[in-house]
């Protein structure tokens, strides 16, 4: 039966309501939600014709081809009425009115800027012992699973955790967090199973840091799947177990990740905050490599907010802290942090100065991030998209068209390898740079290709 009608949604309601259809909703699998839709004898090109995309398009899709980025997710939810809660997006006031009509059990989706203020709530009580701005509901952490758990534990039960932890994190690096996520939430799900288990001080504290470990990495996957909420939960956890560990240096690990998330996000107050929170803990760890790391994520927030002055400030102590850091004492969350990143973060808060003055940036946004580029590996693909794309933004905003055009075209390439969210979102500043140069035909295909990337 053919259900596409002409009311308002394209599909009846009840259809959003089935077990399979709300499984492939939550996951966002796409394909399995054209599937069911075909199932109900919903045409390709109905589909077509309701999503804004070509039947080509929507042929790739139900072969499994994945879709990631947040406005095609969110113009499929609505072009086909899906309520967007039940794909975990963002609502506007007519999704929210017709979720809350829809069903009795689902709760009407916070305002952004609330939950951003309960984490900052959450992360202040965490790192100074008090709830410095004021209370927070904690309704965004996840509900601890009620699983049976072993008996008494060792150092070898926590090993465990470690090792999967370092392995997972080594595929999310490489070929993002798409190809891992649902793995490291198994294995959180095994993990805390152990905390009812009997175990000795020092390996219950070792446990605490192992799962801090564990689910910053979840909130980290979570992030670059484009699952924000999930994330938040995630690093949530991740921040309390690090504290009850007594481990300054995880904990500003977590603050870190959790203020890049914000980053993402365009909102630099809020990053910076976290960072700042951060940078107390990152002092209290002794660890000059850490406090260095959280410097230069301040110098970041501090260009999107165009306060070049304050970006020379962090800078310079990041580069201080660095130069008198031991590698081989630094906590292993933060050896990442090599030269080569150092370059990394150098160039990206002067490409977030060159927005608002690309004349005197751009050039040395250029410079830092070829630095860092000629030392990316297969290990490290997606930072390497990062980066290349900053460095051919930047080139391009410097006047170097062509060669911003060819290493833009080396960015893409590497980026169709990823599965992350994130990679459409940070290509997004190339495809609007090479689309001011329309009269240039490279330039303009370049710019056409990302769009065609970013919305798949």
């Amino acid at each position: 039966m053919n259900i596409i009608g002409s009311s308002g949604s394209p599909v009846t309601p009840d259809v959003w309501n089935e077990r399979p259809m709300r499984d492939a909703l939550a996951n966002r699998n796409i394909s399995e939600v054209y599937k069911q839709l075909r199932r109900h004898g919903v045409s390709q090109r109905q589909i077509a014709a309701s999503t804004g995309q070509s039947q080509s398009e929507v042929s790739e899709i139900l072969k499994g081809r994945q879709v990631m980025a947040y406005d095609v997710l969110a113009r499929i939810a609505d072009g086909l009425g899906i309520p967007r809660g039940y794909m975990g997006l963002a609502y506007d006031g007519a999704t929210a009115v017709r979720v809350a009509n829809s069903t009795s059990d689902s709760q009407a989706e916070e305002d952004e800027s609330v939950k951003r203020r309960k984490f900052l709530s959450h992360a202040a009580a965490v790192t100074m012992g008090a709830a410095v701005f004021g209370a927070e509901e904690s309704s965004w952490v996840p509900a601890s699973a009620q699983t049976p758990a072993p008996g008494r534990i060792g150092m070898t039960d926590v090993q465990q955790i470690q090792a999967a932890t370092k392995a997972l994190r080594d595929l999310d690096y490489r070929y993002g967090g798409g190809t891992c996520r649902d793995a490291v939430v198994a294995q959180l799900s095994w993990a805390q199973q152990l905390l009812e288990a009997t175990a000795t001080d020092q390996v219950r504290r070792k446990l605490f840091v192992s799962l801090a470990d564990m689910h910053s990495l979840a909130g980290w996957t979570s992030f670059d799947t484009g699952l924000l909420d999930p994330a938040r939960g995630h690093f949530g956890k991740a921040l309390e177990f690090a504290k009850q560990a007594e481990d300054d240096s995880l904990v500003a690990s977590v603050l870190y990740r959790m203020g890049r998330v914000y980053l993402h996000y365009q909102e630099p107050n809020e990053a910076l905050k976290l960072f700042q929170l951060g940078q107390i803990a990152a002092q209290e760890s002794g660890s000059a490599l850490t406090v260095a790391v959280l410097c230069a994520n301040e110098a970041w927030a501090y260009g999107m907010l165009n306060k070049p002055d304050q970006v020379q400030k962090m800078v310079g102590r990041t580069k201080d802290e660095f130069a008198r850091a031991d590698v081989n004492d630094a906590p292993d969350w933060v050896r990442f942090f090599t030269e080569n990143d150092l370059h990394g973060m150098i160039g990206s808060a002067n490409d977030a100065l060159a927005v608002f003055d690309p004349d005197r940036y751009a050039p040395i946004a250029v410079a830092e991030t070829i630095k860092c580029n000629e030392a990316y590996g297969t290990d490290m693909q997606r930072t390497h998209v990062f980066g290349l794309s900053l460095q051919a933004t930047n080139h391009i905003r410097a006047g170097d068209l062509q060669q911003g055009i060819k290493v833009g075209r080396t960015a893409l390439a590497i980026g169709e390898k990823v599965k992350s969210a994130r990679v459409a979102d940070r290509l997004r500043p190339l495809e609007l740079e090479a689309g001011r140069h329309r009269m240039n035909s490279d330039a303009r295909d370049l710019s056409e290709e990302i769009r065609r990337f970013r919305e798949v």
